[in-house]
């Protein structure tokens, strides 16, 4: 844990990796503040784009009048939406580890398509169900869609598939409550702290700056060991110092730059925690949810032209398929091989005459 703490997304340190630096969450969804800011403004364009060329495809001219959204409004919704996964958590009495893993795929999710494209709450509750099976705490499908209004089972099948995909069938999810958990087991083997210097309430306080960073962009940024010490200082500068004694090295020039690469990555988690953790305005979102009815990719919406065209196009496509499946089938039938006819004219191999002991 102390080497993931004290990591930079530029540090290539010899020796032995970090288990966490081995993990698909580290290699895959790990991400400096501009790169995420770039992979958000070059899907948001990318749809404009498509949806845009969509509309003038279907009707000239009819583009020109629709507000798209700005990566900042896609991101304004989905956050909205991630604070429904703990009112649902708690109403299914979900342990917290579905909770934070269902809030890491809604946010991977949006790493890899639009709001543009998939309304954030189809697919916040299709993450959800997916993350009780991920995390072994199954609940059946009827159960679960049973108890959420105005909500199908196709509701959640249709976009499971997508869902996984856009995760690269990537489901472990490292959490900061778990490395929270690990640092204050940590401050309690330590000598000469007693209960006392360490009350629980303390652990109880931080834990709940951890939940408050799922609302921000910390864990695609910072590695978990790196969001709960953070989320523990805010609380208690005393015991992460005491943590800090028994485990930074003990030479001086190698701990005060150590303590310089905390001291910076420390600070930025804390303000990100307190400035960027708190639920969206509901009002602002519900403005950008009007807005998305109006730019929706009309390809997805059941029913409209351009989705009517792609349907049309995909069925063309599958009866192709099912065609070619038919006719190879068929050349089997009648005893005809459907990788082509045997070669001909091939010089036959000399047989070797075993008689001929020479």
């Amino acid at each position: 844990m102390t080497a993931e703490l004290l990591e930079t997304h530029s540090s290539s340190r010899p020796g032995k990796v970090p288990l966490y630096e081995a993990s698909t969450q580290f290699k895959s969804w790990r991400y400096s503040p501009e790169r995420l800011r770039d992979v958000r403004q070059t899907l948001n364009a990318g749809a404009v784009a498509a949806i845009r060329k969509t509309l003038e495809t279907d009707e000239p001219g009819s583009s020109t009048s629709v507000s798209f959204l700005q990566p900042d409004d896609e991101l304004l919704l989905v956050k909205l939406y991630i604070t429904k996964i703990p009112q649902l958590c708690g109403h299914f009495r979900f342990p917290e580890e579905v909770e934070a893993t269902a809030i890491s795929y809604l946010k991977r999710f949006y790493l890899k398509n639009t709001v543009m494209d998939w309304h954030p709450k189809n697919v916040m509750l299709t993450a959800l169900f997916l993350a009780t099976k991920t995390t072994n705490n199954p609940i059946s499908l009827d159960s679960y869609t049973s108890n959420i209004p105005k909500t199908s089972q196709s509701d959640v099948l249709d976009l499971e598939f997508l869902v996984a995909q856009s995760l690269n069938f990537e489901f472990a999810v490292w959490h900061a409550h778990r490395a929270l958990w690990g640092l204050w087991l940590d401050l309690q083997s330590l000598p000469n702290l007693t209960e006392s210097l360490r009350p629980m309430e303390v652990y109880e306080t931080a834990l709940k700056h951890v939940r408050t960073s799922r609302f921000t962009d910390a864990e695609l940024i910072y590695a978990p060991s790196q969001i709960a010490f953070a989320a523990l200082s805010l609380v208690s500068p005393f015991l992460c110092q005491k943590w800090l004694d028994s485990k930074v090295p003990p030479d001086p020039t190698a701990a005060q730059s150590s303590l310089q690469v905390l001291e910076q990555t420390n600070s930025a988690i804390g303000n990100m925690i307190m400035q960027q953790g708190q639920p969206p305005d509901v009002e602002a979102a519900r403005q950008v949810d009007r807005r998305l009815k109006l730019c929706k990719n009309p390809e997805k919406v059941v029913g409209s032209k351009a989705y009517l065209t792609r349907r049309a196009e995909e069925e063309r496509r599958a009866e192709e398929k099912r065609s070619k499946k038919a006719q190879d089938m068929r050349k089997i039938s009648e005893g005809e091989d459907p990788f082509g006819s045997q070669l001909v004219g091939r010089q036959e191999s000399p047989s070797v005459n075993d008689d001929d002991d020479d």
